[in-house]
């Protein structure tokens, strides 16, 4: 029988796809960092995951950026991100994690930077943190040097698109928005959300209202006590909580379907019917000290 309309030529519809969100506390030691992450990336993948996600400064954690943090710095293909590489190699994952990147030689500050491998150890995407933490006593733009305003980073998995976002990236809805009408259906968060007063309230908020505005999967992975508030979670389109953790360390593991992504967006297609477009600020207003 001939098949119509082009049927045979059809693409295969994207698949499930399994995956993991780490939350651990880092240390100020790359190489145990590395060796811990080997463990929880084991985890995930004897539970079935595609792609872990790691907490942002999964490399080195402090609780407060200084030179530290630039005479610890790689470049990405550094001691620390090569380890990561063989991590997804060994386990056959993607895997996305928090480094501290220095940009070039003789940098005198470093890029906050997301890398994601594949599971032969490529390098499949990048991100450098625009949105710099610069608000509850803190200073990151005093050591971090802003990530450029480049296109969403974004990686394909079986047919589905993740991008990715950063810590104090969650309160800006427009950088998220960006990811999602750059067509992602899941958006990671890797974080070193700061412990205090209401804090975890706004993460979870934050988190699900990014969720259901963009109606895309988000898979939020904190850094635990005692530097992260922990709370790391994956999130459905409809703002659904399918996973989550307290402040200790562990690994959570979900399944992201395309296909409820297009049924949520069929029942609220607010990403169609949006009127505004996201315009890019060449340099945020300074702040009063």
């Amino acid at each position: 029988m001939q098949l119509q309309n082009g049927s045979a030529h059809q693409e295969p519809a994207p698949a499930e796809v399994p995956i993991s969100v780490v939350q651990f506390a880092p240390e100020t030691d790359p190489a145990a960092n590395l060796t811990t992450l080997r463990e929880h990336v084991r985890r995930a993948a004897e539970a079935g995951a595609r792609v872990v996600i790691t907490p942002e400064y999964s490399m080195y954690a402090v609780t407060r950026l200084d030179e530290r943090v630039v005479a610890i710095a790689e470049p990405l293909d550094g001691p620390f991100t090569s380890g990561l590489s063989a991590l997804a190699a060994e386990f056959g994952v993607y895997l996305v994690a928090g480094v501290v990147e220095r940009p070039s030689p003789g940098a005198t500050r470093i890029s906050n930077t997301l890398v994601a491998h594949g599971p032969d150890g490529a390098r499949v995407a990048v991100y450098r943190k625009v949105h710099l933490y610069d608000a509850f006593g803190h200073k990151e733009s005093d050591v971090v040097e802003a990530g450029p305003l480049v296109a969403p980073a974004t990686f394909t998995v079986d047919g589905v698109i993740f991008g990715m976002q950063t810590c104090f990236d969650l309160r800006f809805p427009e950088g998220c928005r960006r990811v999602a009408a750059a067509g992602a259906q899941v958006l990671l968060l890797p974080a070193q959300w700061i412990p205090g007063p209401a804090k975890v309230d706004q993460w979870t908020t934050l988190l699900r209202a990014r969720a259901i505005e963009n109606t895309i999967y988000v898979a939020a992975a904190d850094q635990c006590a005692p530097r992260g508030a922990g709370a790391s979670m994956i999130v459905d389109p409809a703002g659904s909580v399918l996973a989550e953790l307290g402040d200790e360390p562990g690994v959570l593991t979900a399944t992201v379907d395309p296909a409820h992504v297009a049924r949520v967006r069929t029942a609220n297609p607010s990403l169609a019917l949006r009127r505004f477009e996201v315009i890019e600020r060449v340099s945020p207003e300074p702040v009063a000290e």
